[in-house]
């Protein structure tokens, strides 16, 4: 594997997962493996899970890690070929990438969707500029339509309770006050095509996501008819993709409360985090004994560690 930006480009899914599986159960098995090796980490938006668990599962390799925050501690970054730099760029990403190699074995990128340009998010312009003038792997961190590492945790997640051979699966859209990227909810279910599982997606009319992602998924626009029976119910707010980044709604009556949940099979909840309490959902939901997004959280880690195993391989 020489990058690492969808779940595609996992060679064995199945497999991969065993591994992060794997490692939990032995953490430091592989400690060797990164000796003098470098992890640089390049940030682009805030992180908390990420950038905690990823720098973790570095040193569970024996790696070392580098971390830039471009926010506030690097030159702006020009992507465009053949432009004339004289406004607020002051480096290129030709130069930029290059150099970043020569000091990292692995880079791995985080920088979030505009969702004012659709052509440009879609494109993943970062990452693929990064990629077209590195010469070391690269590391998607959550990027502008995806977030394959905290897919892969949570398909750890769900390895790790008793379900049902065939469980009932509801990925639930959640109100938020701002546009939110489609980069969980899109490798999320990318991440459920790789289950045995009664999938559906539940979102209010205006908020389908990207149709060449849920293939053929139910999307049901009713969120009671579809919580029904579920096993697992997973949270997210994502903004329009139809009308690319808007906001069509801002009112609770789709935020997941204990009544909602009741119409559920007893059903574990999850959340990739951070949430909002009492907008997305209730605080009835997230501390009941079966909210299990602490658990994610963990999973984190023991996803990205196997996902660098692979790539330092």
């Amino acid at each position: 594997m020489k990058q690492f930006l969808t779940l595609h480009d996992l060679k064995d899914f199945d497999a991969q997962v065993q591994l992060a599986k794997n490692i939990k159960a032995n953490p430091y098995q592989f400690e060797q493996l990164g000796k003098r090796k470098t992890l640089g980490l390049l940030f682009f938006n805030p992180s908390l899970r990420t950038r905690l668990s990823t720098q973790k599962a570095a040193r569970l390799l024996g790696m070392d890690v580098m971390v830039m925050n471009f926010s506030n501690e690097a030159w702006a970054i020009e992507y465009e070929d053949a432009t004339i730099m004289e406004g607020l760029r002051s480096e290129h990403v030709k130069e930029a990438a290059q150099v970043v190699s020569q000091y990292c074995d692995v880079v791995g990128i985080r920088a979030f969707a505009t969702l004012t340009d659709k052509e440009k998010d879609e494109s993943e312009q970062v990452l693929q500029k990064f990629i077209e003038h590195a010469s070391v792997p690269i590391l998607n961190m959550e990027s502008a339509t995806a977030h394959p590492l905290q897919a892969l945790a949570d398909a750890l997640t769900l390895t790790e309770h008793d379900l049902p051979k065939k469980p009932k699966v509801v990925l639930t859209w959640a109100p938020h006050p701002k546009a939110l990227p489609h980069a969980v909810g899109n490798s999320f279910t990318r991440m459920m095509q790789h289950l045995d599982a009664d999938f559906v997606i539940t979102n209010p009319e205006g908020y389908d996501l990207d149709p060449r992602i849920t293939k053929d998924i139910p999307i049901i626009h009713n969120q009671n008819e579809a919580l029904k029976n579920a096993d697992i119910v997973y949270a997210k707010n994502w903004s329009s993709y139809k009308s690319y980044g808007q906001i069509l709604r801002t009112d609770n009556e789709w935020m997941l409360t204990p009544e909602k949940m009741a119409l559920t099979n007893n059903a574990k909840f999850m959340h990739c985090l951070p949430i909002r309490r009492n907008v997305v959902v209730a605080d009835g939901v997230l501390d009941h004994p079966n909210s299990i997004v602490i658990e994610q959280a963990n999973n984190r880690t023991f996803a990205a560690a196997a996902v660098l195993k692979t790539l330092i391989s």
